[in-house]
């Protein structure tokens, strides 16, 4: 069986780690984990992450924790009934959102309140009490060098794992190695379109908010329509602003409702194979990307100061110590039309670049990924390329991309919503495979 390192301890690498704690809780064989990340368990939730105050709320509902589903297919042969797969389950559901408020006393709290979504730096402390309870090994440290490890040659074809370079907070440098990287996490949040004193990053703005210094704006415009962007304007709406225009290509900002039919694509991602492109790319653009949660629409109801530009944001130039904000509309019968707006405080929440970790790439290992994608490593190209086992297919050593996975195996891999059904999927690609039989398995399996 392959041993795995993940870069970055959020939400999915606890979601493996936890599948691969509970079968080798029951005696069933699983793969050694390390996780890599130089801000500690769910550092992206948290305040100095970059991406967040930690004062939002969860867009999704933590429900949808490490677990879930709960449909565990990987241990026993016989589908999700097997008890095996069901002992597994039972297992998931002692690290569950519930069992957390439960070990926190928390949890009665949170039914008399009707089920609230927590903020972010709770949902932080619900991870990293998975990641403990679970025995995660997480090595606190940064990333710089993604190699190719090789034991017989040189060559692409006699690479048979990887090779990180990792600066621990000692200020030394390690080594780590495995049969198979994951990797996820957003990147770095520092991404701006313009090095300009009216222009912040995520990262920028939520620093500037955490120490009271966000700069004095009448009018403000913010890039980008996910949910980055949506806890910018939760925060904004907050703070003495007369105008927030809220910047997308999009027709509108659409609400992504919670309801019955598009969740169960999210929670199933077993039916995502019978749709064919089409329709999946118009799940995606309407339930996926472009998308504000119900929470957040609901709070911005009563705010007449927030407005949509519809545009792709081509630059931004300096307006007197203010923004120019150059925008490109497409018109129909394929025409464009450009148009500028003048705001005081532009936020750019695009987030970063899908293949952020390439930088950290040599070109060996970048070499090995062309060829897996035939030819230019980009977005598009990945994302096609992406198996059952949300690794890029073709690519040798294993490499496993679940945050580009949404297009080939379903939406919900790329966010919060089929953590379980995820790490089923991974630790497939690991080697772990059902019980030819179930039994004469352990009695605590039948209780």
């Amino acid at each position: 069986m392959k041993s795995l390192v993940i870069l970055g301890a959020g939400p999915k690498a606890v979601a493996v780690q936890a599948k691969a704690h509970a079968l080798r809780s029951l005696g069933l064989p699983a793969p050694e984990i390390t996780v890599i990340d130089h801000q500690g368990i769910g550092g992206n939730w948290r305040s100095g992450g970059g991406w967040t105050d930690g004062r939002h709320q969860l867009g999704t509902s933590p429900t949808k924790d490490v677990g879930f589903p709960y449909r565990t297919r990987i241990a026993g042969n016989t589908g999700d009934t097997d008890p095996l797969n069901r002992a597994v389950d039972r297992e998931l559901m002692n690290v569950s959102w519930p069992s957390f408020l439960v070990a926190t006393d928390r949890y009665a709290s949170w039914v008399d309140r009707g089920h609230p979504s927590p903020r972010h730096y709770l949902w932080a402390d619900y991870l990293r009490w998975a990641a403990v309870t679970t025995r995660m090994n997480l090595i606190n440290g940064q990333v710089t060098r993604i190699l190719l490890r090789n034991t017989r040659g040189g060559t692409l074809q006699d690479a048979d794992g990887w090779s990180l370079a990792v600066d621990l907070a000692d200020g030394t440098t390690t080594r780590v190695t495995a049969d198979a990287l994951m990797l996820t996490g957003p990147g770095r949040s520092d991404r701006r379109i313009a090095p300009l004193p009216s222009v912040l990053s995520v990262a920028g703005f939520w620093s500037a908010v955490g120490a009271g210094r966000l700069p004095a704006a009448s009018r403000v415009a913010v890039i980008g329509g996910g949910e980055t962007a949506a806890s910018i304007i939760d925060e904004v709406v907050r703070h003495d602003v007369v105008d927030i225009a809220v910047i997308s290509p999009s027709a509108t900002i659409f609400s992504r409702g919670e309801g019955m039919f598009e969740n169960e694509i999210y929670t199933d991602p077993r039916k995502w194979s019978t749709l064919d492109e089409d329709a999946r790319r118009e799940v995606i653009s309407r339930c996926d990307r472009g998308v504000f949660s119900g929470r957040v629409q609901t709070n911005l109801m009563a705010e007449d100061r927030v407005s949509h530009l519809r545009g792709r944001v081509s630059a931004v130039t300096d307006r007197d110590g203010s923004a120019r904000v150059h925008l490109v509309e497409k018109l129909p019968g394929g025409r464009t039309a450009e148009r500028t707006e003048d705001v005081d405080l532009v936020i750019d929440a695009r987030g970063n670049s899908p293949l952020w970790f390439t930088r950290m790439m040599d070109d060996r290992t970048v070499a090995a990924m062309i060829a897996a994608c035939g030819g230019a490593v980009t977005g598009t190209a990945v994302e096609d390329r992406i198996g059952d086992d949300l690794a890029l297919e073709g690519m040798s050593p294993t490499l496993f991309l679940p945050a580009l996975a949404g297009f080939r195996q379903g939406p919900g891999f790329a966010n919060l919503s089929c953590l379980g059904e995820l790490s089923d999927r991974v630790l497939t690609g690991l080697g772990v495979r059902p019980s030819p039989t179930t039994t004469a398995v352990p009695e605590r399996i039948h209780q």
